[in-house]
């Protein structure tokens, strides 16, 4: 989810995602592991984990998904209808 906190706070999740906002923090699949953990709270997925990228509609998960593969991840998806789309098709939601 590379929406801010603040958004999640209002809307909730998808379960299961882990956040990395965007745009306060664009450099973070630039960052070393452990910066990673430390500034986010859990592990940063691995160079060759899936990792899929939304945000509320699509423009953001784009940005982050083109940023992890510049920097060298390389099964990297994005949820083109992103929140938006999960939520008015009734996804459920975690908070």
């Amino acid at each position: 989810d590379t929406r801010e906190p603040g958004e999640l706070q209002d809307t909730g999740r998808i379960p299961g995602a882990i956040n990395i906002p965007i745009k306060t923090a664009p450099d973070s699949f630039h960052i070393s592991a452990d910066e990673f953990e430390d500034r986010f709270g859990y592990p940063r997925p691995a160079p060759d984990a899936e990792v899929i990228f939304y945000c509320r509609s699509g423009v953001r998960s784009r940005a982050a998904a083109g940023l992890a593969r510049d920097a060298g991840w390389t099964n990297v998806g994005e949820y083109p209808g992103s929140w938006l789309d999960w939520a008015a098709k009734g996804g459920k939601v975690e908070r």
